[in-house]
C-alpha cells in the first residue's frame, strides 16, 4: 500500500438488565448501521472472512515525534450525511515491542460493517520508545482524531478505544489516565483537545506487570511461558526500560489501576479474557476490573472458558456482545 502523509492523504487503503442480557456470552445481537460518503472505496474482510465495503485514508500522520505515528482511518459506505459517526480507536498488540495496526484489519472491518469510524493506530515500539510514550502516542491519535473530526465527518464526543494484548494494556491506560494532560503530550500536538474516551474494550490485556509470572504458575502453564515477564529480556521490562523486578514504583506507576480513584471514574469497560490463557493470565483482567469497580467504574468482565491468547481468543463469537457493549455507550 503507498503511504499518504497529514490529513488530507486519501486513496490507499447505566446499564439495565436487557444490556447485561446482550452482554452474555454466546448472546447474538442485531445491530443497524450507519452510513457515510468518504473518500477511496475499498474492501476489507471481517471477523468471519465476510467482505466489508468502506471508505479509507492509510497512513495518516497524527503526530511528528516518529515514523511509527501513523494510522488507519475507515468508515462506512452510503453515508448518512445528517449524522456524523461515532468513532473506535483500534491499538493493536505485539508485547510493546511488535505489531501493526494492520493487524487488527478483521475487526476494523467488523466494526465498521455496524456504522462505526475506525482509526487503527500504530505507535512507538521499545527499543525506540518506552513507558509512557506509546500511551502518548494513542492519546495523540485521540485528539488528532477530534482535531479533524469535521474533515471526516466523525464525532469528537463519541470516541471509544479497543485493544488486543499489549494494545489493550494502551487502551486501558487511556480510560483511565486520559484526562490527565502533560507536557509530553503537548509536545505531540492538539494541546488543550481532551484524550478521554467513553467507553474501553481490553481484550487480554496485562496490568500488574510483576504478578504475571506467579499466576501463570499457579495456572500450570508451561515452564516455557512462565518467567517469560520478569526477566530483563521480558516484554514488560523491555516496555518500562528496566528489568521490571527492580522497579516496583515504576511498575504501580504503569498500572492503569493507580488512576481510579475517588474523583476520577473511570469510563465503562468491558474486558474479555480466556481463562486458559498462558500469555497474559486472566487474573490480570479480574485485577483490573476490581480496581475500577472500587472506583465507581462499570465494568462488564467475561472469562471465555478454555480460551486462550490472540487468535485463540473467540473474538468473532464474542464480536455481537462487544457492539452491544459500545452501542450502549459510545453510540
Amino acid at each position: 500500500m503507498a503511504e499518504v502523509s497529514g490529513s488530507a492523504g486519501q486513496t490507499e487503503r447505566p446499564p439495565g438488565s436487557r444490556w447485561r442480557q446482550l452482554l452474555a456470552p454466546g448472546v447474538l445481537t442485531v445491530v443497524a448501521g450507519l452510513v457515510l460518503a468518504a473518500c477511496q472505496p475499498a474492501t476489507l474482510a471481517d471477523l468471519d472472512g465476510s467482505p466489508t465495503n468502506l471508505y479509507e485514508d492509510l497512513n495518516l500522520a497524527y503526530a511528528s515525534a516518529s515514523p511509527a505515528e501513523k494510522l488507519d482511518l475507515y468508515r462506512p459506505q452510503h453515508p448518512d450525511p445528517a449524522s456524523a459517526l461515532p468513532v473506535i480507536v483500534l491499538v493493536h498488540g505485539g508485547g510493546f515491542v511488535g505489531g501493526d495496526k494492520s493487524d487488527l484489519d478483521d475487526t476494523a472491518a467488523s466494526l465498521v460493517a455496524h456504522g462505526y469510524a475506525v482509526a487503527s493506530v500504530d505507535y512507538r515500539l521499545a527499543p525506540e520508545a518506552t513507558f509512557p510514550a506509546p500511551i502518548q502516542d494513542v492519546k495523540a491519535a485521540i485528539r488528532w482524531l477530534r482535531v479533524n473530526a469535521g474533515k471526516f465527518d466523525l464525532d469528537p464526543d463519541r470516541f471509544g478505544v479497543l485493544g488486543e494484548s499489549a494494545g489493550a494494556y494502551l487502551a486501558a491506560m487511556v480510560g483511565t489516565w486520559g484526562y490527565v494532560q502533560t507536557p509530553q503530550d503537548a509536545a505531540l500536538g492538539n494541546p488543550g483537545v481532551v484524550s478521554t474516551v467513553r467507553a474501553v474494550v481490553d481484550l487480554f490485556g496485562p496490568v500488574d506487570f510483576t504478578a504475571i509470572d506467579a499466576q501463570l504458575r499457579s495456572d500450570a502453564c508451561p515452564a516455557s511461558a512462565v518467567a517469560a515477564h520478569d526477566g530483563p529480556d521480558g516484554y514488560e521490562s523491555r516496555f518500562l526500560g528496566h528489568e521490571i523486578t527492580t522497579v516496583p514504583a515504576l511498575v504501580q506507576t504503569a498500572n492503569p489501576v493507580s488512576y481510579a480513584g475517588p474523583g476520577h471514574v473511570p469510563p465503562p469497560f468491558d474486558i474479555e479474557h480466556g481463562s486458559a490463557d498462558c500469555t497474559v493470565p486472566y487474573q490480570q483482567s479480574e485485577e483490573l476490573a476490581a480496581g475500577l469497580r472500587a472506583a465507581g467504574g462499570d465494568v462488564f468482565l467475561n472469562v471465555a472458558p478454555g480460551a486462550g491468547h490472540g487468535t485463540r481468543f473467540p473474538r468473532a463469537a464474542r464480536f455481537p456482545a462487544i457492539v452491544a457493549f459500545l452501542d450502549h455507550y459510545v453510540r
